[in-house]
């Protein structure tokens, strides 16, 4: 019998049972592909990673993230949550590692308190900003069970965008966030009827007021029902909003996974580069379970 310690944290949140849920397979060493994406449905997470050697010693660490149903290219609080579990284990180097992932490298730089204590972590996303299809309000009022002109597009079009990981970004209305609930149906209408979204829908909702933003995340055709908190979606939006704002760099505060039960603060840059914009996500995390899975 094989056996696999794990650790679980809620990542975005300084309390326990709040933020997104992670489980951390620390040597993911032996696991095959197959047990890795069985491992994670088990878990039941919106994603679980595993981490192996890396292929450059340079680097601390090969990252793989897989949610119930497929293997991610990047994500953001697996990133946060992963660097958060390592360097309590002391494989971070001077409060920083780099993961080799999907998406490109991912280099995150661990937070501590005034004891030396780790307490979170912030994470550059891989890739600068991308934007591709765009989409009709009224299918993506379908999508959330939202009237139509509570989809806002004043600012821009639903947008599906990338920094990493493909979301499609959507502003409404205040009034309207709270009430949005998936339709299962229209998400895979939409996404059948859409050849730019490459068989996949992650819809990220948000309301805007300055610097503070509001969020929703809902992926049902991937089997996350709703996120509690979506770094990379968050980081995404931030450089949107830097490249419809203009200037050369914005931080903002995002909260979301509050209609869950489950209150997530993150906490986003975006900046302008000779490469386009480059966003980060920070929050804090909390340990929660410790295990090991037998095989």
């Amino acid at each position: 019998m094989r056996r696999y310690a794990y650790e679980t944290v809620d990542v975005f949140t300084e309390t326990r049972f709040g933020g997104n849920q992670l489980a951390v397979f620390t040597d993911a060493r032996g696991l095959s592909d197959a047990e890795m994406q069985s491992l994670a449905a088990e878990m039941n997470y919106s994603e679980t990673t595993f981490v192996l050697p890396p292929a450059d010693p340079a680097n601390t660490a090969r990252v793989r993230i897989f949610t119930r149903t497929h293997e991610m290219p990047f994500a953001g609080h697996p990133n946060v949550g992963t660097a958060f579990v390592l360097a309590r284990h002391g494989r971070d180097s001077g409060g920083v590692l780099r993961f080799e992932e999907i998406a490109g490298l991912v280099t995150v730089k661990v937070a501590s308190d005034a004891t030396g204590e780790i307490t979170g972590a912030t994470i550059a996303a891989p890739q600068p900003l991308s934007t591709g299809v765009e989409l009709p309000a009224e299918a993506i009022a379908a999508c959330a069970g939202l009237k139509p002109e509570q989809v806002l597009t004043g600012r821009h079009k639903p947008v599906r965008a990338s920094v990493g990981v493909f979301f499609v970004l959507a502003e409404v209305a205040s009034e309207a966030l709270a009430r949005a609930t998936p339709d299962l149906t229209a998400f895979r209408a939409l996404r059948d009827a859409t050849p730019g979204l490459e068989g996949r829908l992650s819809l990220f909702l948000y309301v805007r007021d300055g610097q503070s933003i509001r969020a929703r995340m809902f992926a049902p055709i991937s089997g996350t029902w709703e996120d509690p908190a979506t770094g990379s979606a968050s980081a995404t939006l931030a450089a949107l909003l830097l490249k419809l704002d203009g200037g050369d760099s914005a931080s903002f505060t995002l909260t979301q996974g509050v209609e869950m039960g489950r209150p997530s603060l993150l906490k986003l840059t975006a900046k302008r580069g000779d490469d386009g914009i480059r966003a980060t996500v920070g929050g804090s995390c909390v340990p929660v379970f410790r295990g090991e899975a037998l095989l």
